[in-house]
């Protein structure tokens, strides 16, 4: 059985520059990668992956860092399903109902 304590969320937040016209694409570049590695958005600026693993966590990291823009600021955060099981989520002044964690057959 796999344990709360080891199966991995990862956060990608970032606020890039969006002024000119290549940093519009670049942000939307890397949008568009963090969605083709199997990030779901979040909010407009934050995205969010399972992981089965802490060295799958460590691969999605390198894998975001190859597709940094040059501008703006992206911090990565990664805790464990244990602790996602705790975020308190709410849609105007209703709360949500605790989401429930992938079932395993979704982890590969």
């Amino acid at each position: 059985m796999l344990s709360g304590y080891r199966l991995m969320w990862v956060i990608v937040m970032f606020d890039l520059p969006v002024i000119e016209k290549a940093e519009r694409k670049a942000a939307t570049d890397f949008r568009n990668a963090l969605l083709d590695m199997g990030f779901q958005m979040s909010q407009f600026s934050v995205y969010m992956r399972f992981c089965s693993s802490q060295m799958q966590v460590d691969t999605y990291c390198r894998q975001v860092e190859k597709f940094l823009p040059v501008g703006g600021t992206v911090n990565i955060l990664q805790f464990t399903d244990k602790q996602y099981e705790r975020i308190i989520t709410f849609r105007g002044k209703a709360k949500q109902p605790c989401k429930k964690s992938p079932d395993q057959y979704d982890l590969f």
